[in-house]
């Protein structure tokens, strides 16, 4: 184990289920199953403890260890299926390491695997960050998007309606983008959870002490497409982690 002063886990959510791509987690990518990047993303930051995989699913359980992650349980059926929300298995996990182990991490770093592009320093840095905003209560990533939704319309009846009635400005849809300021949109790059905040709340996201990381938008997987996105990215540029993958596996 990685010396820290704080307990640090990685945790993946993998569910067995997939409707846009079959076995979506453990899909090809560049030669390895998605959920492979994940979990050596997570091996190689300097300032985690302990990978673990959440499935409800032997295969992905089976893959995941081939891949050094630790899958110490199978998740319940009923907080797996299409419409299971990330606070059910990260209670689920957090309970079960209370019962089973008589500890919790104080940190989890949340990691989705269909955002299999990530660099293991950026998670170093974003755990950096959490730790010295003491008052935040979780930290999401999110990267920066093009088009501003004061840009937007909304569609009333047969007719466009601007998204911001109350902005003073007339046509500020056709301003230019220099005009807003920057949005972002969340990502699954990291999300980093405070194990005693979401016991003492049973919520992962809340209030305004989430802190902000800005991430590279290193694409995600949803459909098949997606991964022929992903791979050109993995193949056209340099990743830590699929050196490891080549190199190890």
């Amino acid at each position: 184990m990685k010396k820290t002063e704080k307990l640090i886990y990685a945790i993946i959510p993998a569910r067995g289920g997939s409707k846009g791509i079959p076995k979506k987690n453990i899909a090809d990518l560049g030669g390895f199953p998605l959920i492979a990047y994940s979990i050596i993303a997570a091996k190689l930051a300097k300032k985690i403890n302990r990978v673990i995989v959440s499935t409800d699913s032997e295969e992905i359980a089976a893959v995941a260890r081939k891949f050094s992650a630790d899958v110490p349980f199978l998740r319940p059926a009923k907080i797996s299926g299409d419409r299971a929300t990330d606070l059910e298995f990260v209670l689920h996990a957090l309970d079960w390491f209370k019962k089973n182990e008589g500890k919790i991490p104080d940190y989890l770093v949340h990691l989705r695997p269909t955002t299999p592009l990530r660099h293991p320093t950026d998670l170093d840095l974003a755990l950096e960050k959490i730790m010295t905003y003491k008052k935040a209560t979780a930290l999401r990533s999110g990267h920066e998007i093009r088009e501003s939704p004061h840009k937007l319309f909304a569609l009333k009846g047969k007719y466009f309606n601007g998204l911001f009635p109350k902005e003073k400005r007339p046509e500020y849809w056709n301003l230019p983008r220099q005009s807003f300021p920057p949005v972002y949109q969340p990502d699954g790059y990291v999300d980093i959870l405070l194990s005693k905040f979401i016991l003492k709340t049973r919520r992962l996201l809340t209030g305004h002490q989430i802190l902000a990381f800005i991430s590279p938008d290193t694409g995600e997987i949803d459909k098949p497409e997606d991964l022929s996105f992903v791979n050109f990215k993995l193949q056209k540029e340099h990743w830590k982690i699929y050196d490891y993958l080549k190199k190890n596996f």
